[in-house]
């Protein structure tokens, strides 16, 4: 068992063909374990446990916070160079923890069950993270970098699908117990998470790794930091990612707790606009991993950031409708709206990290990645909560006056309270998001609007094989020829002919 572990000295074409089959249902199974024991599931876990609002803003920070364990998995790897032993090796143990964690709700209720609660998602994370920072080392090796965007596209969209289906049938357990006892609730989504997880290590196992280059002398920490941190582009490309994860993560966490305190929406309602806006994620992974390869992951950021912040902002505003069912249905479509921006910006941040790390020496980069997202994304969530509570009782309002001969009358244009402060930081903050991605170079650069045509072309291309009138749309409409139309009716100005092509 320990030498299908080992690398490999040459993967054949047959190898790496198996191989991101194996790592397509790695990533599936994956998904169901996430789903079955995190997210959702996981705060209605905590909170059945007696947590408090601050144990699961705690819970929201972990998993970032824990990304600052590649830092010394670098070192591991750099000294070990087995890579898919140390992966599968870690994250076999965080799927092992799951299971243990089934355990929670049939311990006295005087004992520390959110204490251990706590603590194992700690562990779990921890685990989660040795194995990332050695897993993406291993990846980033094997696959070949042209087809990065479409590879990762399909695979995230298996996972995304799977990860709806995974939190609605959780929900449904959990709603319907087993035997009626909701104490079997929790522990049966745990059991299963853990066992879909160890599904998940064994498709691992069976990906081959293939040899590291030859080792040089042994860096230590700072020397391997150094180097990432000297590479001037990679550098804005860390301050990208740094100010990404803090503008979107210092709301986005607190999001649900939104919904159901201020808004008083039910955790049903709340789940269906979860689902809603991760089967939008997985719907525009396919067109987004398509459109990488092809154009570039800064172009893709331009047009996907932007629609991210301004749906944080129309949280704001969709809090302001009066009817109750015209908000609703702006919610939903806002999170339609940030479900398919945040594939685009989850694909590309990725690939864009893949891409610039140097060939063969990708382990120091994609390590100093995971540092920043630890210290960024891990600071947002509690400053955040902090923000919010400092907040709690306070309320911005634009406020317009009407006076006439025969009445005076306010009306509130605009109101911010509570939660909503923070969806409007957000959006500021991802105005310097934006001038961060500014700066970092990957290659040819290619304008939004491109993106947006090539997007569009994309999307009747999926419609071509859903629908008969794909193919109608399509021809009604080539964007190529609206760009050429354009060319052509400016030459023609200038010629002083003015005329339309035919």
């Amino acid at each position: 068992m320990l030498s299908a572990l080992l690398p490999v000295p040459e993967v054949s074409a047959e190898a790496l063909a198996a191989g991101k089959r194996k790592l397509v249902w790695d990533a599936a199974w994956a998904s169901i374990t996430g789903a079955w024991s995190g997210g959702v599931v996981l705060v209605a876990f905590a909170l059945s446990l007696g947590a408090d609002p601050m144990t699961i803003g705690l819970l929201a920070a972990i998993p970032f916070m824990a990304q600052a364990a590649q830092l010394p998995t670098t070192l591991l790897v750099e000294r070990l160079r087995q890579r898919k032993l140390i992966g599968v090796s870690a994250v076999t143990g965080a799927r092992l923890i799951i299971l243990l964690l089934a355990v929670l709700p049939f311990l006295p209720q005087a004992g520390p069950r959110v204490g251990l609660l706590v603590g194992g998602q700690l562990l779990v994370a921890v685990l989660g993270s040795v194995a990332a920072g050695a897993i993406n080392s291993w990846i980033h090796q094997l696959l070949p970098a042209a087809s990065l965007g479409a590879f990762f596209g399909r695979r995230l969209l298996i996972a995304s699908v799977l990860a709806c289906a995974g939190t609605l049938s959780a929900g449904f357990l959990i709603d319907h117990a087993p035997f009626g006892d909701p104490r079997l609730a929790y522990p049966a989504a745990f059991v299963g998470a853990g066992v879909a997880g160890l599904a998940s290590s064994w498709c691992l196992a069976r990906t081959p790794e293939p040899l590291m280059a030859p080792p040089g002398p042994h860096p230590t920490w700072r020397t391997m930091l150094a180097e990432p941190l000297h590479d001037t582009n990679f550098r804005r490309l860390l301050i990208l990612l740094g100010a990404w994860n803090v503008a979107s993560n210092i709301a986005a966490p607190l999001l649900t707790v939104y919904l159901l305190q201020q808004l008083n929406y039910g955790l049903g309602t709340v789940t269906t606009l979860w689902v809603t806006s991760q089967f939008a994620n997985a719907v525009a992974l396919y067109l987004w991993g398509r459109l990488s390869d092809r154009l570039s992951n800064k172009a893709i950021l331009a047009v996907a950031l932007p629609a991210y912040f301004a749906s944080m902002l129309g949280l704001v505003f969709a809090a302001a409708a009066d009817l109750a069912e015209v908000r609703l249905v702006l919610l939903y479509l806002l999170h339609v709206l940030m479900g398919a921006a945040s594939g685009g910006i989850g694909l590309a941040t990725g690939n864009i990290g893949l891409k610039l790390a140097p060939q063969g020496r990708g382990t120091a980069y994609l390590a100093a990645i995971g540092l920043v997202a630890a210290l960024a994304g891990g600071a947002a969530p509690l400053l955040g909560g902090a923000i919010a509570q400092w907040l709690a009782q306070s309320e911005l309002a634009l406020i317009a006056r009407w006076i006439s001969p025969s009445r005076a009358e306010d009306m509130v244009v605009l109101g911010f309270a509570h939660w909503e402060f923070l969806f409007a930081l957000s959006a500021l903050l991802g105005l310097y998001v934006m001038h961060a991605l500014s700066r970092v170079s990957e290659g040819e650069e290619i304008s939004e609007r491109v993106v947006m045509q090539e997007l569009a072309l994309e999307a009747l291309r999926t419609v071509n094989h859903l629908s008969s009138i794909g193919g109608m749309i399509g021809g009604a409409l080539p964007f190529s020829r609206v760009s050429q139309w354009r060319r052509e009716i400016r030459r023609d100005i200038r010629r002083g002919r003015g005329a339309a092509p035919d």
